[in-house]
């Protein structure tokens, strides 16, 4: 079993120390743990070391499956295509990463073109599993099914459209996981907000839904 785990921080410094790659580490160690077997590999993907561009509508990926502007995005799609279950990690920014947007544009563009001349076609990506994981600055309540809203649903509804199984958490959380911040505060030396979390309170967030992308992937091998 192929896992891919995409990573939509922009925090090109932070590198692997930032949130969204520690999740990935994490649900890493889940899948080791709750699993143990030697045949799951898993491979974590930094949006931001990846020289995405954007979409310009010109619809050649309508003959190849492929963008004619854009190799990187050829093989980072390759590699989604390849693998039999996708998580993606996306802190809250606007409501998304530019990166993640842009990957996400160009999956919808082949899929609805090739839908749209003929309505029984499935994309590389068809019903491949997918869970989602979104978290931000904020803590209580309100903010975090804002993040859902904002967030979760977002991405969902573009998963969907390519046709991918977006994978929920129970029924209050039906297009992923969200996680609070523990503390943010001020440090005169940095630009950005210093956000503290607590991560096995986020371990044990995150648990039921690795366990069910990768049940259902399995199922589907």
């Amino acid at each position: 079993m192929k896992v891919i785990c995409i990573s939509a921080s922009n925090m090109k410094k932070a590198k692997k120390h930032s949130t969204s790659m520690k999740v990935c580490q994490i649900i890493e160690k889940i899948i080791k743990i709750k699993f143990k077997r030697d045949d799951i590999q898993i491979e974590s993907v930094q949006l931001v070391d990846i020289r995405l561009r954007p979409c310009i509508g010109c619809g050649k990926c309508f003959k190849t499956s492929k963008c004619c502007n854009d190799d990187s995005f050829n093989i980072l799609y390759s590699k989604i295509a390849e693998s039999d279950a996708v998580f993606i990690v996306s802190p809250h920014y606007a409501p998304i990463s530019a990166k993640l947007s842009m990957l996400l544009e160009k999956m919808e563009q082949i899929s609805f073109l090739h839908w749209f001349h003929d309505n029984n076609y499935k994309p590389a990506v068809y019903q491949k599993p997918v869970g989602i994981i979104a978290h931000g600055g904020g803590s209580d309540d309100i903010t975090l099914r804002s993040y859902k809203h904002m967030v979760l649903d977002t991405i969902a509804n573009a998963l969907q459209t390519i046709m991918m199984d977006v994978i929920g958490l129970d029924e209050k959380w039906p297009t992923g996981v969200v996680f609070p911040v523990k503390k943010v505060h001020k440090d005169e030396n940095a630009t950005f907000p210093i956000q503290l979390y607590d991560w096995i309170d986020i371990e044990n967030r995150l648990t039921l839904l690795v366990e069910k992308v990768i049940e259902k992937a399995d199922k589907k091998i």
